[in-house]
């Protein structure tokens, strides 16, 4: 099922970086991109082709510098694109190419691309998972499958499948974990075969997912609200996991919301959130740069978005009823 309607949010949005380094992307006469500080002091001269719509001057988001395109003079490795630094000009790693262009963080880890083995790093750039495998999908409920002497099918389709090879199923550390014999339903389906639930949360942590538990059916209601197939209770719950805890750069928690088969929602930044390190404040992410939205805006936004649509679409199957 595919969602139809996308809300555009009006709240002020508010950057949640707190890297202090004034960087911005500069581009050469000719037109190769480079960072420079705020001095004018080049980080990383000017030796990348970026075919986004990026422009001179633009500020550099997030906690690292991301050039989404080829380098200069460099022959592309396979399935990589783009390079990423630390803000010290640093190299650190060649992301994996997806959807023509940089991997997405997902679960705050994304995809690398490391003498043709796949490997994952962190929004710092650290590497968390070492380049081993011949492919990997992304972190989806705490697991990512991954396969070894497989490669990409030999066809010309835009949209080709890995094939082939020996398959197993990864924790956010890179162990290899084994399914289970004898499941419950608290695990975790992937492929047919049943994995141990990876979420375990302290006490603060709990606290932090009442805070969505107490409020599970009017988000699941917001979700599915334009869907076009009537959906039952048990198909419209949502569940809640924290995915990333506070690091450097980082001083939040994100929460992340599952569908009941505990696969994430088929959008790459809606019904995802943010906490505050003392688990107070709430926000939800509210675009591509991940800008954060105070909760009740957020909110807000969502039930007059659900409301509208459903004057307009009086025969929507899964109803929205503000309570």
């Amino acid at each position: 099922m595919k969602k139809l309607l996308v809300a555009i949010l009006l709240t002020p949005i508010i950057s949640f970086s707190q890297n202090k380094v004034d960087l911005h992307y500069f581009k050469s006469k000719d037109s190769l991109v480079g960072v420079k500080d705020k001095a004018g002091k080049i980080i990383v001269p000017a030796q990348f082709k970026i075919f986004s719509f990026l422009k001179d001057g633009d500020p550099v988001e997030g906690e690292t510098i991301l050039f989404d395109g080829s380098k200069e003079g460099e022959e592309p490795e396979k399935n990589a694109w783009g390079y990423v630094y630390d803000k010290n000009g640093k190299f650190l790693y060649q992301p994996f190419l997806y959807d023509n262009g940089a991997d997405y963080f997902s679960e705050g880890l994304r995809r690398l691309v490391k003498n043709g083995k796949v490997g994952f790093a962190d929004r710092n750039g650290k590497i968390i998972i070492e380049a081993e495998h011949d492919f990997a999908f992304p972190f989806n409920y705490g697991y990512a499958t991954f396969c070894d002497g497989c490669d990409w099918e030999k066809t010309n389709d835009e949209h080709r499948s890995i094939v082939g090879g020996k398959w197993g199923v990864m924790n956010v550390k890179g162990q290899t974990i084994q399914p289970l014999s004898k499941p419950t339903e608290k695990e975790v389906e992937i492929d047919g075969k049943y994995y141990p639930n990876p979420f375990q949360y302290n006490e603060k942590e709990k606290n932090i997912l009442q805070f969505f538990e107490k409020q599970k059916k009017k988000l699941s209601d917001l979700h599915y609200v334009n869907f076009y197939s009537k959906l039952s209770e048990k198909e419209k719950n949502l569940f809640f996991e924290i995915v990333e805890r506070p690091k450097e750069n980082f001083p939040f928690y994100q929460v992340n919301a599952y569908d009941y088969r505990k696969k994430e929602l088929d959008m790459l930044y809606s019904f995802k959130f943010l906490v505050s390190e003392d688990g107070k404040t709430f926000y939800a992410i509210g675009d591509f740069n991940e800008k954060k939205i105070p909760f009740e805006n957020w909110l807000k936004e969502e039930i007059e978005s659900a409301e509208d649509f459903q004057r307009k679409h009086k025969d929507n199957p899964n109803k929205f009823i503000n309570k």
